[in-house]
């Protein structure tokens, strides 16, 4: 079943593009915006990349912090999060662990040819650990324009 707003979110522990090791719950008291992404550096997840960047005053204004989530690993992260400057923590999750607890892994299509992979989405949690907005199968620019009003209050 699908998680939805008024769910816990579910827990995980993760690598950052760093090295060290953040558990969600390290993160209480503040909101948090996790979005999930297929692949660093490729168009689509660098607009969602980007697009979450410019808008980070916003976000931090809202007490809220940003974790990005895709199957690649810390070097791929810390080149992606170097070329495009972005200002906010990426999580491995080469075994897409985190992924399959938030729903968002399963059968995608591309030019005809099936696949596993993330279903671009994005999670808005509280600062108690609920779901207050879940969004799946989003597109990048509508993911960051709805995950910013959801923390901010708009």
């Amino acid at each position: 079943m699908p998680l939805k707003p008024g769910d816990r979110a579910p827990a995980f522990t993760a690598v950052t593009d760093t090295g060290e090791k953040i558990k969600l719950s390290d993160l209480r008291g503040k909101k948090v915006i996790i979005y999930f992404y297929p692949k660093d550096d490729t168009p689509g997840c660098t607009t969602q990349a980007c697009g979450f960047r410019d808008q980070i005053e916003v976000i931090e204004e809202a007490n809220a912090v940003v974790l990005g989530v895709s199957p690649d690993g810390e070097a791929s992260h810390v080149k992606f999060k170097s070329k495009f400057d972005l200002p906010f923590t990426l999580l491995v999750d080469e075994d897409h662990e985190i992924a399959e607890k938030y729903g968002v892994w399963g059968e995608k299509s591309m030019y005809g040819k099936k696949s596993m992979g993330i279903i671009r989405s994005h999670f808005v949690i509280d600062e108690s650990g609920k779901i207050i907005e879940a969004k799946r199968n989003v597109k990048p620019e509508d993911s960051v324009t709805s995950a910013v009003a959801a923390v901010s209050g708009d």
